[in-house]
């Protein structure tokens, strides 16, 4: 699980797909006793689309736009270590333009403007509160929730963003764990890192903190999952709903023998599974812009013979059918 600098992670810029028929708009979402959460919100829509600005990005949807359909399914993002609510854009998109609502957050404390929690239990534990809050907003609170039928919700995390999503679907993670797989493992990519942010995880934790869960997820697509050595011992027994997960064939940043086969192991139901040939981690993000592939390559190159921009057009079309199958019942 290596992390890129803020200012790197900023340069993402949408890479203008064809989004024919899909709205998306930003809102606030309240978050008290903090600051508000940001999320970004794709939608099917009528409206025309156009190249539009949101913030360091640009994308092809119409800005904006009204929301058409009703009893939509809806599907929520949560991103990497340094992410944004824009890093998973192109699968919001597709998801979108078969019929879904996507909803992406920006983690408070862990983003590429603010890295304040990363490295720190408070990461782990506040992570899946933010997701919640959202969740429960979206579903309770939102003016346009008339479009949404709340018996079909699906959840997509990324690296962090994967245990995130595991916790919010009924994991429970021992974080005293993490002190052991460093002390048996020290130079995992986890451990290297919360060395570097001085970060607590590798302390002594005597409480368990209470983790949150949502009873109404349905379907969770997990993709590069980290930290999920902290599942390891039953901590996934109660995550019984439908699971594909991904994982890249050489990931160095989050290490299949204490990620990912830690949750293939530990689901009382096998994940529909799907491991990338030449793949390493940073090859689920959306096809770098040429600013974000000279200011960092490292998580740009990817192995020889492997096409991200053709290996995104499969994963999308393969996380498509999975929530279609589950959410709505049709493949």
């Amino acid at each position: 699980m290596r992390f890129v600098a803020t200012v790197v992670v900023a340069l993402l810029v949408f890479a203008g797909s064809s989004a024919a028929g899909v709205g998306f708009r930003q809102i606030d979402v309240p978050n008290p006793p903090g600051r508000p959460l940001k999320i970004g919100i794709w939608f099917p829509s009528s409206a025309q689309t156009s190249a539009q600005r949101v913030g360091p990005f640009q994308q092809n949807v119409a800005l904006n736009a009204s929301i058409i359909g009703m009893k939509l399914p809806v599907v929520f993002i949560s991103h990497g270590t340094a992410g944004s609510l824009g890093s998973h854009y192109d699968t919001a998109l597709a998801l979108a333009e078969a019929g879904f609502v996507v909803v992406a957050l920006t983690h408070t404390g862990d983003n590429y403007q603010d890295q304040t929690y990363a490295g720190n239990r408070i990461d782990l534990t506040d992570r899946p509160r933010q997701l919640k809050q959202v969740i429960r907003f979206v579903l309770e609170e939102w003016s346009e929730r008339i479009h949404i039928d709340a018996a079909s919700v699906g959840v997509f995390g990324f690296s962090l963003g994967g245990f995130t999503a595991l916790v919010e679907a009924g994991g429970v993670p021992d974080l005293r764990r993490m002190k052991q797989l460093c002390d048996e493992r020290p130079t995992a990519p986890e451990c290297s890192f919360i060395e570097q942010r001085q970060g607590d995880l590798l302390g002594q934790i005597k409480d368990p903190p209470v983790w949150v869960h949502d009873s109404r997820i349905r379907a969770a697509v997990i993709v590069a999952p980290a930290v999920c050595y902290l599942f390891e011992s039953q901590g996934l027994k109660q995550v019984t709903i439908p699971i594909q997960l991904w994982r890249a064939a050489v990931d160095g940043q989050a290490p299949h023998a204490w990620n990912s086969a830690v949750v293939e192991k530990g689901l009382a139901t096998p994940p529909d599974a799907h491991t990338v040939s030449g793949a390493d981690h940073y090859a689920f993000l959306p096809p770098c812009s040429d600013a974000l592939r000279q200011a960092a390559p490292g998580i740009c190159v990817d192995g020889p013979g492997f096409d991200r921009a053709s290996f995104h057009k499969r994963f999308n079309e393969e996380v498509v059918a999975f929530f279609s199958e589950t959410l709505r019942g049709k493949r």
